[in-house]
């Protein structure tokens, strides 16, 4: 095969390894016929030495240290020493997805650790013979075992991966008995992949994957308590590809590619990497919202097809993140101008495909292009890619603060360079991006500081705590135009609320638990970035709409979540800090409208004005809403 891209560019070092693995998937033939088999109608397939050392070759340009072979079986090909001295000559290390039938030979594992052999993710379905060679369809269980017993003790990253079927969903203790002995061990426990095999045998094979759920979590009870029992070290136990909401109390025990440090994969052909995804798995609409979003695998597709989604217990009630950081990990030397995509370095010579669209993060600026990862678990692959691509809101820091706090000083917001306005790569493509030097927060706060500026009557703010409005508000309560009501469940920022604001009525109050007496009623309601902290909007709207009089406002402003692209030392500090969460959704202006939308006709709610998030937009949504005054809608609100 004919490489197809140029070299790279020389990147300007930086201190610090990212730790990161290649897979290259060298082959799709087997020595074992497991039954869920993933390359069961390809295994004819195997590429050609050449292919593999020059994907050995890529992996080194794109900064990886290790590279990881993987099939089929990698272990059956005559080249793997040779690969394995090739990885190790260019200074990475090398590692295996296995069956382990070949590392049951002590002198094969003792070549490979001298060549710097330094991860294995091992296959083993079973504690018995009986349950594993049915697995696999092989009288594989005996070398399977001596691998793992020439493995254990050797100082490598070393994982026994178990896949489950019908046919060991219940035979998952003798899997932990046989390997309890192996300290150093990570036991992950994985749901059944439909594909291949697993499609093909759907009805033989695929259990339920509440069952799933249910046994792993015995089966880890069962193991760390027989560790507890013998008081000595014992595995690690996890668990792959199962909805986390069917996990609970076990959810930081999810592991995937990502966990294991995997950026970029190759199949046989296929000319350069691609990133590592989930684009096999998919979350049902019902999951949007759901607090445990952000590192939840959610369910296979060729599951959801025909079982739905009907086992799955979103989370709504949890605190989440609200950004994410991308840090920064290479430069590299870049044109003074780039007129267009003919002459963009991810086109000319770093690659389109090796960079993932969300997490990798390109910024051009005078001579230099910065690379940046986001590798945060808080948001999924698609909750990143839609904040970064379609939402538009990725920052440079430029603070030296722990937390920017006054994003209007602190904020400089990146966009996608007008290079990339004509490319044809440029929906796969990450982007290039570069500074908009304008301040995009105070021009779109100035919106609702229009709104606010006009108030007249009795208003109630809900979620006042931080008081930002204060110049205007303050005169207006002063004049006798408003009469107002500040809200917020901070007992500290409500203190200091009392001493500063003397023409305020103030309570210290959650909007799920606001008490107010039954007759009282407001010409304005305002929820002015406390939206995203309410455990339950609908809730609180259904016992706030009522209490606004016939033509009165609602307004609702909250933020979207954003990237922040800051230096290893500021990632390091940010991530260091104590900050406690306190959004429960990172809502879009198309969010809350769902919600609104179940008390539109009882309400007569009419949008006045409504400003959503976009690129070139700051990260701040707001709807205006006018409550009805005719008497039927009277009428309906006096019957709630």
């Amino acid at each position: 095969m004919t490489e197809t891209r140029a070299s790279v560019q020389s990147p300007v070092p930086l201190r610090g390894s990212t730790g990161t693995k290649a897979l290259i998937k060298v082959g799709y033939a087997c020595n074992e016929h497991c039954s869920f088999c993933h390359t069961l109608e390809v295994r004819h397939i195997q590429g050609s030495t050449a292919e593999v050392d020059r994907k050995i070759r890529r992996a080194k340009e794109l900064g990886h240290d290790m590279v990881v072979l993987s099939g089929g079986e990698p272990t059956i090909r005559p080249e793997l020493v040779h690969w394995a001295t090739m990885v190790a000559d260019l200074d990475m290390d090398f590692g295996l997805v296995t069956n382990g039938q070949m590392l049951a030979y002590p002198e094969v594992v003792e070549k490979l650790i001298a060549r710097r052999l330094r991860y294995v993710y091992l296959s083993l379905h079973g504690g018995t013979r009986k349950i594993h060679n049915l697995m696999v369809r092989s009288d594989a269980f005996d070398a399977a075992f001596e691998a793992v017993q020439n493995l254990s003790g050797k100082g490598i990253d070393f994982s026994v991966n178990c896949v489950i079927t019908k046919h060991n969903l219940n035979h998952l203790r003798g899997l932990v008995d046989a390997l309890l002995p192996y300290t150093d061990l990570t036991v992950k426990f994985s749901m059944v992949e439909p594909k291949g095999g697993g499609d093909k045998l759907f009805n033989h094979l695929m259990p339920r994957v509440e069952d799933v759920a249910a046994r792993v979590m015995e089966a880890i009870d069962y193991g760390e308590g027989k560790v507890r029992e013998a008081g000595t070290p014992g595995p690690h136990f996890t668990h792959g590809a199962i909805p986390l909401c069917l996990m609970p109390g076990y959810e930081d025990r999810f592991d995937d590619l990502k966990t294991h440090t995997y950026r970029t994969m190759i199949e046989v052909g296929e000319p350069d990497y691609f990133p590592v995804d989930d684009l096999n798995k998919l979350q049902d609409p019902r999951c949007r919202g759901c607090s445990l979003s952000g590192p939840c695998p959610g369910l296979y597709r060729g599951y959801h097809e025909v079982f739905g989604a009907t086992e799955l217990h979103p989370k709504k009630d949890r605190p989440r993140s609200n950004s994410f950081n991308y840090r920064l990990e290479q430069l590299y030397p870049a044109p003074e101008t780039i007129a267009d995509h003919q002459a963009c370095p991810l086109r000319t010579s770093l690659g389109v495909t090796p960079w993932d669209r969300g997490r990798e993060l390109f910024v051009r600026n005078g001579p230099r292009l910065a690379r940046f990862r986001a590798d945060s678990r808080d948001f999924s692959d698609d909750e990143i890619a839609e904040l970064k691509h379609t939402l538009g809101q990725v920052y440079m820091d430029v603070s030296k603060k722990d937390a920017p706090d006054d994003f209007a000083r602190d904020l400089v917001q990146l966009v996608r360079s007008p290079a990339c306005a004509e490319c044809p790569d440029r929906e796969q493509c990450t982007g290039l991006f570069e500074p908009l030097l304008e301040d995009v927060f105070s021009r779109d706060d100035a919106v609702l500081r229009r709104l606010v500026g006009g108030l007249r009557g009795e208003v109630l703010d809900l979620g006042c705590g931080e008081g930002p409005y204060a110049d205007l508000l303050g005169p207006l309560a002063e004049s006798g135009a408003i009469a107002y009501l500040g809200v917020d469940p901070d007992a500290d920022a409500i203190a200091r609320l009392r001493q500063r604001w003397p023409w305020a009525e103030l309570a210290c109050t959650g909007g799920e638990a606001l008490d107010l007496p039954a007759q009282r009623r407001f010409d304005h309601v305002l929820i002015l970035r406390s939206w995203n902290h309410l455990r339950d909007p609908a809730a609180v709207l259904g016992a706030l709409l009522p209490r606004i009089r016939p033509g009165g406002t609602l307004t609702i402003v909250d933020n979207v979540a954003f990237g922040l692209g800051r230096t290893r030392r500021q990632t390091h500090q940010a991530e260091g800090s104590d900050s406690a969460l306190e959004h429960y959704r990172n809502d879009t202006l198309a969010d809350a409208e769902r919600v609104l939308a179940a008390f539109v006709e009882g309400f007569g709610l009419e949008t006045v004005e409504a400003h959503r998030v976009g690129p070139q937009t700051s990260n701040q949504w707001l709807v205006h809403l006018r409550v009805s005054a005719d008497d039927a809608a009277t009428d309906v609100r006096s019957d709630l």
